[in-house]
């Protein structure tokens, strides 16, 4: 389905409203995240969010560290990254103590990567300055969940959606009202590792359609998307309730990022989890 600048370049009259359409900003606005919160916004895109040489900084301690991936079992392509996922180690309604054993480890190596510093606290002090409030990390069990992941998806990533509240019924001591995901680009391919997501969420009967983590291409076949270039130190913002998914690399170097997901709560304040 064509965008709305599409149609205005087909000399096609679209309404008042604004469709499905991604957003690309210098700078990072309250207004434009909520906006995306709305469901107005399919992404937002805000380039330079971190410099080139914090990305290079962040990419070269890097180097240094352990990287771990997904459930290889279940999660293919691999997706290398560091941290743990709050939905791998949940099982019957709670989380297990190696979670919180992981999150510890890798908060403590995260926390060093830019120049001694913690390149998620730096994320959150821009995106806090532009929601008016700071970013808390959600708890369960009064307990700090682990946010600030950093992924490396070279060979994409199979189309699928994230909904705490659906995955992870009754776990967060806070139900948000509303999922973003955040992700900052650190390197990026001088082709490929798109982000495209779809107008189109999780209904029941998709569970036929499923092969693991992912979901088959045909669910989404007449459902109006985008598909978000970013380049390296770009943050991109979308609903992950709707599906999404990442195209491979089409050209050398690393996709990487600093990944989390961002709550809006009730009384409006912002939360974050990986």
């Amino acid at each position: 389905m064509e965008t709305a600048a599409e149609l205005a370049n087909a000399g096609i009259q679209t309404p008042a409203y604004v469709l499905f359409d991604q957003l690309t900003r210098d700078q990072l606005k309250g207004a434009d995240l909520a906006q995306l919160a709305a469901g107005v916004l399919a992404a937002l895109r805000v380039e330079t969010f971190f410099s080139m040489d914090e990305c290079s900084s962040i990419m070269t301690a890097l180097q240094s560290c352990e990287m771990g991936s997904y459930d290889e079992q279940v999660v293919r392509p691999r997706i290398a990254k560091l941290g743990p996922a709050v939905y791998d180690f949940y099982l019957e309604g709670a989380l297990s103590d190696a979670y919180w054993e992981h999150a510890a480890e890798s908060t403590e190596t995260r926390r060093r990567l830019l120049d001694g510093r913690d390149p998620l606290q730096r994320a959150w002090d821009l995106i806090g300055a532009a929601w008016g409030s700071a970013v808390r990390p959600a708890t369960v069990g009064q307990k700090p969940l682990f946010a600030g992941m950093i992924r490396e998806i070279n060979n994409g990533a199979r189309m699928h959606f994230d909904e705490v509240v659906r995955e992870l019924p009754g776990t967060f001591d806070e139900t948000p009202v509303c999922q973003l995901a955040f992700n900052c680009h650190l390197e990026m391919p001088a082709q490929g590792g798109e982000a495209v997501v779809f107008r189109r969420r999780w209904n029941p009967e998709d569970e036929q359609h499923r092969d693991g983590y992912g979901y088959s291409r045909s669910l989404v076949e007449n459902s109006p998307r985008v598909s978000v270039r970013a380049e390296t130190g770009d943050a991109v913002l979308f609903d992950p309730r709707n599906y999404h998914r990442v195209e491979p690399n089409a050209a050398a170097g690393r996709r990487a990022t600093l990944s989390f997901f961002l709550g809006v709560m009730a009384d409006g304040t912002l939360t974050a989890w990986s």
